[in-house]
């Protein structure tokens, strides 16, 4: 187990891994709504671009700033040092078959949604005469599916640096961290109570035994020994 794993936040965005089959969910009710209104490989065409593109952009231009939970985020000057490392790794350990193999079965699994969905007419909430309604609701869907989906793959990327490596990333510079990560959210000072203990008393500054002693009574008695 590497040092850093202990960052809640890592566990955190890979468990969002979890989300992708409901977005996909989700979008498979928006193709179910109606009949196809364009040619399949259009409609397909614009859903996957819709979903896919914006985040793969993401991903290798400003990377999805894991600090941040909903609508919040840490503000980059309360991070911690090894926080900012992992941010190093982040950018450092970006890779385009990574993102393009998780881009690539998002693809695959649209295309299966997209044939299977007359199945869903039955109980998908949308109207059958609101297909562009579906259409905007399986875009939405299958963006989610992807964003739940490469996040994960890029906080897994990072988890399997060795702790070498980890050691040597420089903590990312505090002015760079808006213009390189995708920060979504208001920014707070704190969303998770800190994972290490308090360790602001040092060893050297804590009380002995010694000093903490009773001092002897002023009326004791003089020693007994008769060699005094």
């Amino acid at each position: 187990m590497r040092s850093f794993w202990s960052d809640p936040y890592l566990w955190i965005h890979v468990a969002g891994v979890a989300a992708v089959p409901a977005s996909l969910l989700l979008c498979l009710l928006g193709f179910a709504a109606g009949d196809p209104v364009l040619p399949a490989w259009l409609e397909l065409g614009i859903i996957l671009i819709l979903g896919i593109a914006p985040i793969i952009w993401m991903q290798w231009q400003q990377p999805f700033y894991i600090f941040s939970l909903l609508v919040i985020a840490i503000k980059p000057d309360h991070l911690t040092d090894a926080q900012r490392r992992l941010l190093t790794l982040f950018r450092t350990r970006r890779n385009p078959i990574w993102i393009g193999s998780g881009a690539a079965l998002m693809a695959i699994l649209l295309n299966q949604l997209y044939t299977i969905a007359p199945i869903a007419s039955d109980i998908t909430p949308i109207s059958s005469s609101l297909r562009g309604i579906g259409l905007l609701v399986a875009a939405i869907g299958f963006l989610g599916a992807n964003l739940f989906l490469q996040v994960p793959l890029s906080v897994l990327r990072v988890m399997l640096a060795s702790d070498a490596e980890f050691a040597a990333s420089p903590a990312f510079g505090l002015d760079q961290i808006p213009h390189n990560f995708s920060v979504i959210g208001a920014r707070v000072n704190q969303i998770l109570p800190p994972m290490i203990p308090d360790s602001s008393l040092s060893p050297a500054a804590k009380p002995s035994v010694s000093a903490i002693s009773p001092e002897p009574s002023q009326g004791a008695a003089p020693s007994s020994d008769p060699s005094v």
